[in-house]
């Protein structure tokens, strides 16, 4: 294609206002002869059709130069004559008839004004794309074709004519010598790739073209017409595609793929060059992550403010989870006051020394899970818990240090978008079953009355439920499940507070308390979107809509309903924070078990921090300060080293947490794209500021044990766990494919894949991710513990799963053009 071409569309309207400031009952002197108007236009840049990756262009041409209605040699000399004739052509067509189709109707829709020109009307072309090319002094039209584009309801199939006239014509500004006409008509409710638009994209490429053109105007016939066309077609598609010629379009509809180059044994070395590099790339911006939106013109102050207030609450409330998860499966010796010291002092160590600051560190529920396994071993062979887990913990640290050296984190290149999207939506999945699952349990003690005070029973049922409930990395209801049972009474007991009743309504209120929490918080975090207000209030009040929704309904569940008993989390004052364990009393078996789980547990640390990392660093997030996996991967392995010789719970990197906290320091833009509105980040404020703030405010916390954290009753922490999962999915790719299955095609968006896969194609990839997402579900969710601990082997599974089993059912462009990493 020439360089510097590209599509121009226009859109025309006619309005008339009094063409004086006379009163209202004037106003009908300016539809008189004089009187003035208002002409409103609007113009845009098309991008050029692709023939190379959208498949629609093919299945236009195919489809339309069978049935299409070609005019050679039209005498017309007036533009409204051409029209008139290629209208009648269409509507009275016999393979494909419009009954209902008025011919003066059709007219006055492709014209500001129907009638005649006469003196005080606009007659001008409503719709139209004409190809322009850019020179030194402007924009150049070319005037030769002429593409005029139609939506109407009363038509019922999509129709395009072209006509050539006889001799060149002059219609006016920009259409001085017209020899092509290119009529495209279609219904209104079409899929986004197949509307006017878009077909007369396709053919506007086409006659971009000028030597198309010219040999358009030596064919004879209208076999020849087609012929040339569908050469055409052929040459467009072999084209090796350059950069998008259109200077006007956004940087988000740019496809950044990953290295295709396989990995290489010299990649992994020399030592420790990812580090080095890693170094070379973040320490130039350092001061900068403390300076930007503090000191300069643009500000971010309040942003940062709500920001940090909602990273507190974020992490301080899973963290007492599996705190109290911990004291019950350690028997005190990892209680909540360490876990939250624990969070505090890993959370400030990464703030502060990370080289991706935004990415957030917490306990997870696998890890509460390896904790659980190692009591377990420790009681049945008699070994010391803190000593056994601390060497299980500085093996893991070990193996973590030489991926980290070894630069391993490359081997994450080979997971895919749709991988990690697969592996995101599980993730989220389990906020939902974990909220749910909690609310049954709670309905099961108080509505049908299944649990009345035998602690036997109920900790044998808070173990089984741990087994279902904990998965990969989000499963905070396990923590709050297992300590059903009622916390001391010395600690729970709330002074001047009526007496408490055991009955149906606490089920009732939790269920109540939970979707509250719920509608609240999604709907400040929507409130952005709202006319209400001035647009920093609203932008203030979405940021906080997680602390406010959970101060709100913990107030109203403790204050509004004394006297109705809620579930409240598990609590044990620790007696030292602060104790190192005595590695020295363990034998070299015990050693060599604690090796063993160290590097399952590894396993499961280096593709949680990688995965959440990449996916906090995804391109459409336009990170600019540069990645460091390798570093960011080796001081994990320091800051658990040390939370394990003082027997405090492991930390990584844990999603969705990362995402919503670049979400939540990003500016965001609303766009528009044929009738669909999407949001697009268009900077982030890249700072440590927030994760070091919410770290300090974590460990101050600890202040206000047991009281009044445990004011805060399980249903809302549930409810906070359906915003989660509901915020975290909405640009999970592979959700918005599986809701495509539901929708009506007119209502599809125009994304990239929809434009270059057939749509049978992208219900088979969807089917297909479905099926692996069923697989991790069988692993993730299983009850037996010891299935869970080789998790982290099944997501490595799927890297040969997508490279080897999918491109044998699905053209290896389809997946490429599906799993790239932008959806605009």
């Amino acid at each position: 294609m020439p360089g510097g071409q590209w599509l121009r569309t226009s859109f025309t309207a006619e309005k008339t206002f009094m063409s004086h400031c006379e009163y209202p009952e004037d106003a009908a002197e300016s539809e008189l002869p004089g009187g003035c108007g208002l002409l409103h236009t609007s113009r845009k840049y098309l991008k050029l059709k692709n023939f190379e990756e959208e498949i629609r262009a093919h299945r236009d041409l195919d489809g339309f130069l069978d049935q299409a209605s070609i005019i050679l040699n039209e005498p017309a000399t007036s533009l409204d004559d051409v029209l008139r004739a290629m209208l009648l052509g269409l509507v009275h067509k016999r393979d494909s008839p419009e009954p209902e189709c008025n011919l003066d109707l059709l007219m006055a829709m492709l014209f500001t004004d129907a009638e005649p020109p006469m003196e005080g009307k606009v007659h001008l072309l409503s719709d139209t794309i004409q190809g322009v090319t850019a020179t030194v002094t402007g924009v150049q039209y070319q005037q030769s074709w002429l593409c005029i584009i139609c939506t109407s309801k009363f038509l019922m199939k999509r129709h395009v004519c072209i006509s050539r006239l006889v001799r060149p014509q002059n219609w006016g500004e920009n259409c001085c010598e017209v020899r092509f006409v290119i009529m495209v008509l279609a219904p209104p409710k079409m899929k986004s790739t197949k509307t006017a638009t878009e077909v007369g994209r396709t053919f506007a490429t086409m006659f971009l073209d000028i030597t198309l053109r010219q040999k358009l105007l030596k064919t004879r016939t209208v076999d020849e017409f087609k012929d040339a066309l569908l050469h055409q077609r052929q040459l467009l598609t072999a084209m090796k595609q350059g950069p998008t010629p259109s200077i006007h379009y956004s940087i988000s509809s740019i496809c950044i793929q990953r290295s295709h180059q396989p990995l290489q044994h010299k990649d992994f070395f020399p030592v420790a060059k990812g580090i080095r590099e890693d170094f070379a790339r973040r320490f130039p911006v350092y001061s900068l992550d403390f300076t930007d939106g503090i000191i300069g013109k643009n500000k971010a102050v309040g942003k940062y403010i709500t920001t940090t207030l909602f990273l507190y609450f974020a992490c301080l409330l899973p963290t007492i989870a599996f705190g109290s998860l911990n004291d019950e499966n350690t028997d005190g010796a990892i209680d909540v006051q360490k876990t939250i010291a624990g969070q505090s002092i890993g959370g400030l160590l990464y703030a502060l020394f990370s080289g991706q600051p935004l990415v957030v560190l917490l306990t997870t529920a696998p890890l509460a899970l390896y904790t659980h396994v190692i009591r377990g071993i420790c009681d049945d062979y008699d070994l010391d818990f803190s000593t056994f887990y601390a060497c299980t913990g500085l093996w893991n640290s070990f193996f973590l240090a030489l991926y980290a050296f070894f630069n391993f984190s490359l081997i994450m290149s080979l997971f895919k978008r749709s991988t990690e999207e697969i592996i995101a939506l599980f993730i989220s999945m389990t906020f939902v079953l974990d909220a749910v699952k909690g609310m049954v349990k709670i309905f099961q003690k108080y509505y049908f009355g299944s649990s009345h005070g035998n602690h036997e029973d109920e900790h044998v049922s808070a173990l089984s439920l741990m087994g279902v409930g904990t998965s990969l990395n989000t499963s905070f209801h396990a923590a709050l499940n297992t300590s059903l049972l009622s916390s001391p009474p010395e600690l729970t007991s709330i002074s001047s507070r009526p007496v408490e009743h055991v009955s149906r309504e606490t089920a009732v209120l939790s269920l109540l308390i939970m979707l509250g929490t719920l509608w609240l918080s999604y709907t400040l975090y929507q409130f952005k979107k709202s006319p209400y207000l001035h647009p920093y209030m609203r932008e203030i009040l979405s940021d906080c809509a997680l602390p406010i929704s959970v101060l709100t309904f913990s107030l109203i569940c403790s204050y509004g309903f004394r006297e109705i008993k809620m579930s409240k989390f598990r609590y044990n004052p620790s007696e030292s924070l602060f104790k190192i364990a005595e590695m020295q009393s363990l034998s070299l078996g015990a050693i060599g078990s604690a090796m063993g789980l160290g590097f399952l547990l590894s396993m499961l640390f280096f593709i949680e921090q990688n995965l959440v990392a990449a996916l906090a660093n995804a391109p459409e997030n336009r990170l600019v300060k540069g990645t460091a996996y390798h570093w960011d991967l080796l001081l994990v392995a320091i800051i658990n080293m040390g939370l394990s010789l003082f027997g405090m719970p492991w930390i990584h990197a844990a999603y969705p947490h990362s995402p919503l906290h670049v979400r939540a320091l990003a500016v965001v833009e609303e766009r528009v794209e044929n009738g669909h509105i999407y949001e697009t980040i268009v900077n982030v404020w890249e700072t440590r500021l927030t994760t070091l703030g919410a770290s300090i405010l974590v460990g101050f916390s600890l202040l206000l044990l047991p009281i009044p954290l445990q004011w805060i009753p399980k249903p809302v922490l549930y409810g906070l766990f359906l915003y989660i999962a509901l915020t975290s999915i909405d640009a999970n790719q592979l959700f918005e494919r599986m809701a495509l299955l539901l929708k009506d095609q007119a209502s599809y968006p125009p994304t990239h894949y929809i434009r270059r896969v057939p749509q049978r194609k992208i219900h088979y990839f969807t089917g297909l991710q479905a099926l692996q997402l069923l697989l991790l579900c069988a692993f993730g969710m299983s009850p037996l513990p010891y299935m869970k601990m080789i998790f982290p082997l099944i997501m490595m599974v799927m890297i040969p799963i997508r490279y080897k089993l999918l491109p044998r059912i699905i053209e290896a462009k389809y997946l490429d053009a599906m799993d790239a990493e932008h959806s605009a």
